[in-house]
């Protein structure tokens, strides 16, 4: 009969094409049994929005068929997304899995509606996901989720966030008395403000919060860098070169920060002609390759030129909403499964690096402790000679004395 470890031994041939590890080692099996030739088990994926998912599930399956003295074989499928960031290390967001930072080199990108976009199509897969428009000078996601009368409350001198369409939004726009007012306030101030929304807001349990961050390398992108550990920095550019050298240095900036990049996105990347179907290049091709190639950072998808992405912001409605089957929206649940994989790839390393750490303190430890038992032996060894002389130093005084009585 088939046995526990030869079923363990098949499916460690099973690869995740994204950590390059089998999924035994990764944890991803869970709940195995198998009892007279009945195997069952649940295979826990890394993210729901992982893009290799039906991959994954055909080649275990595949692995599974391959053993002949299998009666049947029950096989539950769920994903847990993994902690990109040291949750240890912010106690304050602690419930809040992936940070991701959306930044861009210059205003006029798209960025706001790449975030909100990127934050609905992972949403659509399952994952909890938060939005928090970070803009302060200019928040527009309340404008674009059609959420113009919406507020946030206080509760237990925390922020409770505004709902939209299964996300949790945060906005200073929801603050304005009305659309034409304007945040006038100073760098300390501002970055106060974030800071708040950033932990004194009840988050609840998140997989991913989207944080739509200003253009440039002011003080809003300095603060989250510094404030709390984040997953990474997603950097959206179009194609030409104004945009794309401009980008470069919110690159640079968080590269020297020593925050994880997680990749490029390319909004307004092409424009698809209704009459003959062609991609056409209007702005340029490559800008966002170019910055891929120089920092060695993953190159996460172009998001085509399309009225309908620019109505439904205007409108309230976002494309993921309206029209989630369109080549646009595709682009969007592309882009999103690419950086979901890449938050999975940090997660990864993030833990491998937390194992190495805590076998090197306990190799330290054991070293210490080591050294203490040494230290304790040749304490007793001088101790143990100490007494050895003091006791032939005792003979010899009593040997006299024995001499003389006789």
């Amino acid at each position: 009969m088939v046995g526990i470890d030869q079923v363990l031994e098949k499916l460690s041939t099973v690869i995740d094409p994204d950590l390059k590890k089998d999924i035994v080692s990764m944890g991803m099996i869970k709940d195995l049994e198998l009892n007279d030739g009945n195997l069952k088990f649940t295979l826990e994926l890394t993210t729901p929005a992982c893009p290799f998912n039906v991959e994954i599930e055909e080649d275990v399956r595949k692995a599974i068929d391959e053993i002949s003295e299998l009666k049947n074989f029950d096989m539950k499928v769920t994903a847990k997304v993994m902690e990109g960031r040291s949750l240890e290390a912010d106690t304050a967001m602690a419930t809040v899995k992936n940070i991701i930072g959306v930044a861009s080199g210059k205003g006029g990108v798209g960025k706001s509606t790449v975030s909100l976009n990127l934050a609905l199509a992972l949403s659509q897969t399952g994952a909890k996901v938060g939005l928090l428009d970070a803009d302060i000078y200019g928040p527009s996601i309340p404008l674009m989720l059609g959420m113009k009368k919406a507020f946030m409350q206080v509760e237990e001198n925390k922020l409770q966030p505004a709902e939209s369409n299964g996300l949790k939004v945060v906005s200073f726009g929801f603050f304005a008395q009305d659309s034409h007012q304007a945040a006038i306030y100073r760098g300390p101030i501002i970055s106060g403000i974030l800071k708040q929304f950033l932990v004194d807001t009840d988050w609840g349990d998140l997989d991913y919060l989207i944080v739509d961050l200003p253009p440039g390398t002011g003080d809003i992108p300095l603060t989250l860098a510094q404030t709390i550990p984040i997953t990474g920095i997603l950097v959206v550019t179009t194609p030409q070169d104004v945009a794309s050298n401009v980008a470069v240095k919110a690159v640079a900036m968080f590269d020297k920060l020593n925050v994880p990049l997680i990749g490029v996105v390319e909004n307004m990347s092409y424009f698809i002609c209704t009459k003959c179907d062609e991609k056409h290049y209007l702005f340029g091709q490559g800008g966002a390759m170019k910055i891929s190639e120089q920092f060695n950072m993953p190159f996460l998808g172009e998001i085509p030129l399309h009225s309908g992405i620019m109505a439904g912001s205007d409108s309230g409605k976002p494309i993921m909403i309206t029209d989630p089957d369109s080549p646009s929206a595709n682009a969007f649940r592309k882009s999103a499964k690419n950086i979901a994989a890449q938050c999975s790839i940090l997660a990864a390393k993030l833990q491998e690096e937390m194992k190495s750490e805590t076998s090197e303190k306990e190799s330290e430890t054991s070293e210490k402790e080591s050294e203490t038992s040494e230290k304790e032996s040749e304490t007793s060894e001088k101790e143990s000679e100490t007494s050895e002389k003091e006791s032939e130093t005792s003979e010899k005084e009593q040997a006299p004395e024995a001499s003389t009585s006789n």
